[in-house]
């Protein structure tokens, strides 16, 4: 994949592997803050909107007027579907929608994957999920505006993990109408051209902008013009303006009939002829892909597909030969072309539909496999949260007026009430039957966010995942120490044993995963630092997507079953070694022989062959 600017454009070329070059253009830093803007105005009309729909059955939640078990559920799904429209709005957008959010639509730019191959549903979650780092400090971007500006690709840190590039689509325009198009086969040509390439392209912008010209202005402009080619030009016009039009007329329609430049020699001489002959085709072909792009390739019948397979390597061609013959200039003839073929070539290596069936394989073989893979990085997750939360669990037992330098006050407030509540059998919290489905949903919500942000911390070179696990480890610890300082550890206990297995296993392995993210970057072994990431980018979304379902459980548990205060100890620890049974079992689905798939759906394949 080679960059490089051209008309002050940053660009970048890919090979196809019809070994053709397609060019993009990189979208730059203010049209994806246009494209962010008008998504985050999207954003909050739909919040907006989720508020006043669900208002209703919050206030008598609230209020506890007229709610019931119903209210309670409905405004947990309200908690949960906030939830997954800020996570969830530019993954399930970008995956749709070939790439684009709305506000992406809206300014014409497209994500893409490195090789100019559509997004997938893994490439989506990887770059978005790193939001969280990108997004620092304190939801300004800064951190992805710099990386952007810095990278030669317009990349902020997401993108690198997910092996994608934001490129910029305009439309198509043909200034002055369809030039006229000689038919297929035709002869020869015969109409001449008196004007070499360069000349002709100053005559245009002249042709263009004369009419915003102060007139003393377009005329000197015309009069230098018309002295330079009328030497050669045979015309009985004696009018300057005059004469540059009728040149301007004919020299456009000399081209667009398949005329060689007067400068062109060799392979130059069939670029116009390549435009002329293949115009009509290429039209039929881009209102053939604008069809194709909203329905896809599935549906066709396979006589269909290797019809549209076929005009499709016939445009490849085309492009090879009209890149040879244009010797490197980036003409609108050339910029059309390649955007047909970049737009087949992203359609037909675009990844099937994600199918139930691929879900369910996904889930129950992909990321199990993927664990059981990742069990170094885990383990050292795992060292690095229950290393530094013993310590700080033996400090404050042995010293119990340190909790107050780490812990917050709120947590000491709750240890002395916990004094009461275990004297008075009441349990850890108060316990609100009503409220519990929306605090098991309010802790889902919590967990995960915690999760995804010592995910992403691995971008930064595994800082902001160390940090992350040693800071919860420490305060966990801490609570810890400090309840059984006060000889009530039985009294946390019993309130966090259903729950605590799956989400201290989900929290090690998010970590596990910003480790995967993390070696990338610093130990990326024969690869290239980019080929690691996008490799171990796809690895640390299974992982990603394993703590999240074991989060979604721990959250049921925490919010529905924990905080019951006459449960017996023993029955909570029984829920709690049922939950570790099932956890080891679900590590050891899938067998290791498999091939790993990247994603539901085929993730990391990088295509089909259009055979």
């Amino acid at each position: 994949m080679a960059v490089s600017t051209r008309s002050l454009e940053q660009v970048v070329d890919v090979e196809t592997p019809e070994q053709v070059v397609l060019t993009f253009t990189i979208a730059g830093i203010g049209s994806r803050a246009a494209a962010a803007l008008i998504d985050t105005l999207a954003l909050g009309l739909l919040f907006i909107g989720l508020a006043v729909f669900f208002g209703g059955f919050i206030s008598r939640l609230i209020h506890h007027v007229s709610a019931g078990w119903a209210d309670s559920f409905v405004v947990a799904i309200y908690l949960l579907l906030s939830f997954v429209l800020i996570w969830g709005y530019y993954v399930l957008f970008e995956a749709l929608w070939d790439g684009q959010a709305p506000g992406k639509r809206a300014i014409g730019l497209r994500v893409v994957r490195d090789g100019g191959f559509s997004i997938t549903f893994a490439a989506s979650a990887i770059r978005n999920v790193t939001r969280a780092i990108d997004a620092q400090p304190g939801g300004v971007y800064a951190i992805g505006v710099l990386s952007a500006i810095i990278s030669p690709t317009g990349k902020r840190l997401g993108d690198y993990a997910a092996g994608t590039i934001v490129v910029r689509e305009r439309a198509v325009t043909e200034r002055g109408g369809t030039p006229p198009v000689t038919p297929a086969g035709a002869a020869a040509i015969t109409t001449t051209t008196y004007l070499t390439d360069d000349e002709f392209a100053l005559l245009d912008r002249f042709m263009q902008r004369r009419a915003s010209l102060e007139p003393e202005r377009a005329q000197q402009f015309a009069k230098q013009l018309a002295d330079q080619f009328r030497p050669r030009v045979p015309s009985t016009v004696a009018t300057d303006r005059v004469f540059l039009s009728e040149l301007y007329s004919a020299e456009r329609t000399a081209r667009a009939r398949g005329a060689a430049a007067r400068s062109d020699t060799g392979a130059a001489r069939e670029q116009y002829a390549l435009v002329a002959q293949g115009s009509e085709r290429w039209r039929e072909f881009a209102a053939r892909l604008a069809v194709l792009r909203r329905t896809g390739l599935a549906k066709l019948p396979e006589d269909d597909i290797s019809e549209f397979v076929g005009r499709y390597r016939e445009l490849t061609t085309d492009l090879a030969r009209l890149t040879t013959a244009s010797r490197g200039r980036d003409t609108q003839s050339l910029w059309y072309l390649n955007r047909l073929v970049a737009s087949g070539h992203a359609l037909l290596y675009r990844d099937r539909p994600i199918a139930p069936r691929s879900i369910w394989r996904f889930i129950s073989r992909s990321v199990p496999r993927e664990i059981r893979r990742s069990w170094r990085p885990i383990l050292l997750a795992t060292l690095l949260f229950y290393g530094p939360a013993s310590i700080a669990w033996v400090s404050v037992v042995r010293d119990p007026t340190v909790a107050a330098t780490f812990i917050p006050a709120s947590m000491l407030d709750r240890a002395e009430e916990g004094i009461r509540r275990a004297r008075e059998g009441t349990g850890y919290i108060e316990d609100d039957p009503l409220m519990r489905p929306v605090m098991s949903s309010a802790i889902i919500r919590n967990n995960i966010g915690v999760t995804f942000a010592a995910f992403a911390g691995g971008l930064l070179a595994g800082l902001g995942t160390t940090a992350s696990l040693i800071y919860n480890g420490i305060e966990i610890g801490g609570v810890f120490g400090l309840y059984q300082s006060k000889g009530i550890l039985p009294l946390i206990v019993k309130f966090v044993a259903p729950h605590s297995v799956f989400e201290l296993t989900a929290i090690c392995i998010a970590g596990g995963a910003g480790f995967l993210l993390a070696a990338a970057i610093l130990l990326p072994g024969s690869l290239t630092r980019r080929e690691a990431l996008i490799t171990n980018g796809e690895r640390a979304i299974r992982l990603i997507a394993g703590s999240t379902l074991l989060l979604l459980c721990a959250g049921t548990l925490e919010g529905l079953i924990s905080p019951i205060p006459w449960w017996t100890l023993a029955q909570k620890l029984t829920v709690s070694a049922l939950t570790l049974v099932i956890l080891v079992l679900y590590i050891c689905l899938g067998s290791d022989d498999d091939t790993i798939s990247g994603t539901a759906g085929g993730a990391t394949s990088h295509g089909r062959s259009p055979s």
